[in-house]
Order: structure tokens, then C-alpha cells, then sequence
């Protein structure tokens, strides 16, 4: 291998290393992509969990799961009803 064929083997090596540092995803990845829903039915919720900003994802996030499998629902952190369920602990599981 003469002097420039080595010159590129070690440069391509180089910025792979570099290049492996680098975050793929800025924002991470979220569970909800969008802000999610202002209210749920008291009654239709079965348990709650919040997950705080971490390295996955840099915002809070509120998921609600639904009795009677009817799936979970990304609930808005800023709603009012987010803010009253977390303040009160309704079958809240945290998640760091």
C-alpha cells in the first residue's frame, strides 16, 4: 500500500471514532411525538406514568393507559388535568 492509500485508511478511521460520539437524534426518542391530549375520562384511566426529561428524551412525558384495553393515550404534561393528576398521585408510576 504506498503513502496515500494509508493516509486515507487512517483518516476514514479517524472520523469514524470522531463521528461515534456524535448524538444520531437530537431530540431523542419520545414516546408521545406530539403534545397529546388535554383530558381523559376520570374513569376510563388505569394507571399513569410519567417520565421525566432523561438522555432518551429531553421533555416530560404523561401516558395514560386505559381500562379495558383500549390502548394509552399521550396526555398533554401542561393540561390542567396533568398537573391536578401528578400533584395527587393517582396511581402514579415514576419512571427516571
Amino acid at each position: 500500500m504506498n503513502v496515500k492509500g494509508m493516509a486515507m485508511v487512517l483518516a476514514v478511521i479517524f472520523c469514524a471514532t470522531i463521528a461515534q460520539g456524535f448524538p444520531m437524534f437530537k431530540g431523542g426518542r419520545c414516546l408521545c411525538i406530539r403534545p397529546g391530549v388535554k383530558a381523559v375520562k376520570v374513569a376510563d384511566i388505569e394507571k399513569i406514568s410519567v417520565f421525566y426529561p432523561s438522555n432518551n428524551c429531553d421533555k416530560v412525558e404523561v401516558i395514560i393507559t386505559l381500562k379495558a384495553h383500549k390502548g394509552q393515550r399521550c396526555l398533554n404534561p401542561r393540561s390542567k388535568q396533568a398537573n391536578i393528576l401528578i400533584k395527587v398521585g393517582y396511581q402514579i408510576t415514576s419512571v427516571l
